[in-house]
Formats: structure tokens, sequence, C-alpha cells
């Protein structure tokens, strides 16, 4: 009896296996600044060469004035590299662009009054290309600035 079960036991972890491997969005990116650490989904991916879009609302995070931003990226985001996308507080009009080294998983050069307006967003963009373009994931976050 144990032989004629062996190739049904096999079988199922087969099929396990192949269930955990599956591509999923990519991981979480974490913004910290002051005492708030704020974990971030990605907007938009690349699966699989289609292009995958979210509804959800970015995080919106208050911010004091000159306090430091910290992002943090997967490893394997930093291995494709990555830049920060500064936005308005629409996620319109593109104000600016931070290249961060390749290789880099936490930046820490951005303060909140190195943008002008009170209210932004900065959009951390994995710079990958491929399949979907010249990125594969986006994770924005917006920030207001106290006493803006």
């Amino acid at each position: 009896m144990g032989v004629t079960r062996l190739p049904a036991v096999l079988l199922l972890l087969v099929l396990a296996g192949c269930g955990s491997a599956a591509a999923g969005p990519p991981a979480e990116v974490r913004v910290v600044t002051g005492s708030q650490t704020v974990g971030v989904r990605p907007s938009q991916y690349c699966l699989d060469g289609e292009r995958q879009r979210y509804t959800h609302k970015p995080p919106v995070v208050e911010v004091s004035p000159g306090a430091p931003i910290t992002l943090t990226v997967p490893d394997a985001v930093a291995a494709h590299g990555w830049s920060v996308q500064v936005f308005d507080d629409k996620l319109e009009k593109e104000i600016g662009v931070v290249d961060v080294p390749k290789g880099t998983a936490v930046f820490d050069k951005i303060k909140s009054d190195d943008v002008v307006p009170p209210a932004f967003y900065l959009v951390i963009v994995e710079d990958k290309g491929g399949d979907c373009g010249q990125f594969t994931a986006a994770w924005p976050v917006g920030f207001i600035r106290a006493g803006g």
C-alpha cells in the first residue's frame, strides 16, 4: 500500500512547490521619517510581461520641515537600480528626479524641505526595463510638510 501512495504524495509535493513559486507583486518599500515608518505597496508593476495597476490610494505622511526621509527598497530592486521621481500634490506634474546609485537599498539623501511645494509625492521607480518598458514597479508616497 505504501508504494501506491508514493506517486500521489510526490505529485502533491510538486504541485505545492509550483504554487509557492508563482510570481507576485514586488515587496513593499519602507519609508521612514521622524518616528514614522510606513510600508508602501506598489501602484504598478510588471508581471510576466503584463502591466499590473492598482487603484489603492498611496499613503500620505505628515512631516516636519527639514525632516530626513529614508527610503528602503527590496534587495532585488536595489540590484536593478531605481530612482525617485518628485511630483506635485496631485501626482500630475513631475518636479524632478533623484538618481540613486545602483546597488543601493537604503537612500537617505532627501529632506522634507528639499521640495518647494509643502505637499508632494515621491515615487520610487525600479529601473529594470524589459517587457513592460523602462520600469517594472512604482511605489508612490505622499508628504505634507507641517506649516506649509
